[in-house]
């Protein structure tokens, strides 16, 4: 069965079977991640932060503990059905286009876990960036948390199968024009599903090129969730900071 509509994250991120493949992310990592992220931005309790693609509200749910007043937004209805388990009265979530800013400004906005870069049309990945810079308060902080392409195409794993809770995956990537590409094949209840992740293999040079153009500021750019030093060559992260 192949689930096909006009954007692929659309489909795929409202499955069950997403959460299934990505149950075993490192939570722990997450949480020492936005510890780290946070202090080093001098964030104090009650700043308001939009955690923007926001998923299930893993991310959005540590801010929360840390004593942020967090706003999870996404475009997945199940996701954001499922988050608002989780809501109080400093912790909100709430279907939205990222494309498009939301009416309200932050203290911080993080993009997280590369949920950036999706889009068909590249105009997309600009009117995102721009829709964050219309997020901030003055002086606000945005992050993007994001693959390294360089790293992803020096190491590539063309083809792996996952066993997670009796359903077989069968995964391939490839990197087809300026994309990171992953097939997803498996079978469940006798019934077969085919589905595709497409990530732009955007670089830093790309991010600055477009922080130049929206008008803003790169600020740090590190490596990894403990804030280490970005390398081209050796790092698995690229995360930027900026305003």
């Amino acid at each position: 069965m192949q689930k096909d509509t006009e954007n692929w994250y659309t489909s795929w991120f409202d499955t069950p079977y997403y959460h299934i493949l990505y149950k075993n992310r490192d939570y722990k990592e997450a949480g020492l991640f936005m510890k780290n992220l946070t202090s080093f931005l001098n964030l104090h309790k009650n700043d308001e932060v939009l955690d923007l693609a926001c998923g299930k509200g893993r991310h959005a749910k540590y801010l929360n503990e840390l004593g942020f007043n967090v706003t999870g937004v996404d475009l997945s209805p199940k996701s954001i059905a499922f988050a608002k388990q989780y809501e109080n009265s400093s912790l909100h979530f709430e279907e939205h286009d990222m494309c498009l800013p939301y009416p309200k400004k932050f203290d911080a906005v993080f993009n997280l876990f590369t949920s950036f870069g999706y889009f068909e049309n590249e105009e997309d990945n600009l009117r995102t960036i721009k829709a964050i810079k219309a997020e901030l308060k003055p002086n606000g902080f945005a992050v993007i948390d994001f693959l390294n392409a360089e790293y992803v195409k020096r190491n590539l794993v063309p083809s792996e199968t996952k066993t997670i809770d009796n359903i077989t995956f069968h995964i391939n990537r490839s990197i087809v024009d300026g994309y990171i590409i992953k097939n997803i094949r498996f079978q469940y209840e006798h019934e077969d599903f085919s589905f595709q992740e497409r990530v732009k293999a955007i670089t830093l040079l790309d991010f600055q090129n477009c922080f130049k153009e929206a008008e803003l500021n790169l600020l740090h750019c590190f490596g990894d969730y403990q804030l280490n030093n970005f390398d081209e060559e050796t790092s698995q992260r690229l995360i930027l900071i900026f305003n």
